[in-house]
């Protein structure tokens, strides 16, 4: 019977030894296949659909050429290897991308061998492939390494660090870089792929080599020329004097959508190269499914979509998002004061600074993947005089940490660090969880930290951050819909270090820092159909802390409980410093942190993940019992 599949190829394709076996005849076949499998699956699923799209070809290619996975392939950010996957023997589960106990949205370690390093944080890849490849080196093996980096990628520091460690050590590293946003220079057609197999082949590299061996012959002068000739006559058909400079030999750009441009040079790399390679290819991000095409901005990460239309499967808002608020917020402050600036690394509409943008562009600072220098270069600002609202999500703040103590904290600069994400984020998992921001920024001296318990507070927490001139100041919010409380028309900056209570008891304190308060709220409803009361507290900074409502929280209840969205070592821990300083455990107070879990979680629903960390109201119910002694269905005391 004859195979009806829309992917008659690829169905025979389950590791990419299978995809060596076929002839390069049939390769476009397998990627034409492999672009509608990925296009279908993420329909399901949701997640990153233009940048897989976009390095569809180059993925059959470098997987038909190396002998993967002996050869490392590592693929920076991760985003874009969901073609990979596919063909990596992770097809039977594609459809369970980014949903509870299935696929990673990134490159997974513990996932396959065929991600040889985990990757969901830009601008890795060089720098761990480069450890890769000095491994091999001392092992005396002879496999390939190669890193297929997106040219966002090249905005960070840490990818031109990696390079000039690479042209130093002088081993042997395959680096691709994908640009599909950038356009270093575009490819010209015919000409530029014959120059690519031109300087990629033996031919060209034995007669470089030739010519730099005599050219060492002659004097220092005639050396030079020679060199600077050679560079600039490469430079100035590809434009790769910069990767030249950095050690590495350039070749590019090449069409990265066209298998008869892509083969040849990574065949001549593979079998040639004895030095660290940079390949220029230039893709299209979306390519190949229409919408994504013409939207590549709204295609890069999706949510359910119709295949036919391009149509995406949202939810009706039931509130307005956090960061929707935070964006709407800050421009009514820069209305009022013109030393507001604004400063996002690659990530506009992620922060909704594009909203900002719009209202005020030339006030707007977009550093690219940066985070490091986002934050010092709003110190700058700060030390002039502006306003910088540095907005971050709290996991790539991680990446700016040395600048935000030593270029900020230690001079006492005010920047305002908006923390976006904080706290479980579902779908993206741990490598996307803003689960550290309170505790690597509150054990900073002449740090503010406030944490947003509904989108009200987050209003009076930007006019908060805006008015202070302390010294800097962070606030955090999740991603996600607020909880539909009445909205103030104004901002009005809070009191710095003091909390508020929005419910009184006797019994039973909880003390809520964020947007874990709604479930407070509800579990003091529950603590009362067993007879216990509770009083519910909005803490809203966990530095400086609330000292005086701490104590009197204490005092007053024979158990006070802590609730958070973040690690130990946070708001709970700088509560419990306060209590032991003041002696209040010499009294009998029982009381407890809840936080995360100490563990990295795996994706899954926000509401699903915070119901297993035990920071839902039942959680919190369960833990008051069991304090109490009390048993956790019925309430009553135990025997």
């Amino acid at each position: 019977m004859a195979n009806t599949s829309a992917t008659p190829l690829l169905d025979t394709i389950h590791l990419p030894a299978d995809l060596r076996r076929l002839p390069e005849d049939k390769l476009q076949q397998v990627a034409d296949e492999l672009r509608r499998e990925t296009i279908d699956a993420v329909s399901v699923t949701g997640g990153h659909l233009g940048a897989g799209l976009g390095v569809v070809e180059l993925t059959v290619a470098i997987h038909a050429v190396f002998d993967t996975p002996r050869d490392r392939l590592i693929w920076d950010v991760g985003h874009q290897a969901y073609p990979h996957k596919i063909l990596t023997g992770r097809r039977d589960r594609i459809r369970t991308l980014r949903q509870v106990n299935g696929l990673s949205g990134f490159t997974k370690r513990s996932e396959s061998e065929y991600d040889p390093f985990g990757a969901a944080h830009s601008s890795t890849s060089i720098s761990a492939g480069l450890g890769m490849a000095a491994a091999r080196d001392l092992d005396g093996r002879d496999n390939n390494v190669i890193c297929v980096i997106g040219d966002g990628s090249m905005s960070a520091g840490m990818a031109y660090e990696a390079m000039n460690n690479a042209g130093a050590l002088g081993s042997r590293l395959i680096v691709i870089l994908n640009d599909n946003d950038m356009s270093i220079a575009p490819p010209v057609g015919a000409m530029s792929a014959y120059l690519a197999r031109l300087v990629s082949g033996g031919t060209y590299k034995n007669l470089r080599d030739f010519g730099k061996m005599l050219a060492k012959k002659l004097p220092r002068f005639f050396y030079d020329k020679a060199r600077r000739t050679e560079e600039y006559a490469r430079g100035f058909w590809t434009g790769g004097t910069l990767f030249e400079e950095l050690g590495f030999y350039y070749i590019g750009p090449i069409d990265g959508h066209n298998l008869d441009h892509l083969l040849p040079v990574l065949k001549n790399v593979r079998d040639q190269a004895d030095g660290p390679v940079l390949i220029h290819v230039v893709t299209q991000k979306g390519k190949g499914y229409e919408p994504a095409e013409n939207a590549p901005d709204k295609y890069h990460g999706v949510v359910k979509f119709d295949v036919i239309t391009g149509a995406q499967v949202k939810a009706k808002a039931n509130a307005p998002s956090y960061t929707r608020i935070f964006a709407e917020s800050l421009i009514k402050e820069a209305r009022k004061d013109d030393k507001v600036v604004a400063i996002t690394a690659a990530m506009p509409s992620g922060t909704g600074l594009d909203l900002f943008e719009q209202a005020f562009p030339q006030r707007l600072y977009d550093v690219g993947i940066a985070e490091q220098h986002a934050v010092t270069f709003a110190a700058g600002l700060a030390s002039e005089g502006y306003k910088p609202f540095c907005a971050i999500y709290s996991t790539f703040l991680q990446r700016g940490y040395d600048q935000v103590v030593h270029d900020v904290a230690i001079q006492n600069l005010p920047v305002r660090f908006p923390i976006d994400r904080a706290g479980l984020v579902g779908a993206d998992g741990a490598t996307h969880a803003g689960s550290f921001d309170v505790a690597f920024l509150g054990c900073l001296p002449n740090m503010v930290v406030m944490a947003a318990a509904d989108e009200a507070e987050l209003v009076h927490m930007v006019a908060t951050a805006a008015a202070y001139e302390g010294g800097p100041i962070a606030f955090r919010y999740p991603r996600g819909e607020g909880v539909g409380v009445e909205m103030p028309e104004v901002g009005v900056p809070l009191p710095i270090g003091k909390g508020r209570v929005l419910r009184e008891g006797s019994n039973i304190a909880l003390l809520s820092f964020g947007t874990r308060l709604a479930e407070c709220l509800k579990a003091a409803e529950d603590l009362a159909a067993l007879g216990l009361s509770a009083t519910v507290a909005d803490a809203r900074f966990a530095k400086p802390l609330d000292e005086e409502l701490v104590l009197k929280l204490a005092r007053e209840h024979e158990v006070l409980l802590t609730i958070e969205e973040g690690s130990v070592g946070g708001f709970g821990s700088f509560v419990a410093q306060c209590l032991a300083e003041a002696g209040a455990f010499d009294s009998g107070l029982k009381f407890r942190s809840l936080v995360l879990p100490d563990v990295f979680l795996d994706q899954d629903k926000p509401e699903a993940m915070y119901a297993q960390a035990g920071l839902d109201a039942a959680g919190i119910v369960t833990k008051v019992l069991s304090v109490l002694g009390r048993d956790v269905v019925t309430g009553a005391k135990r025997a």
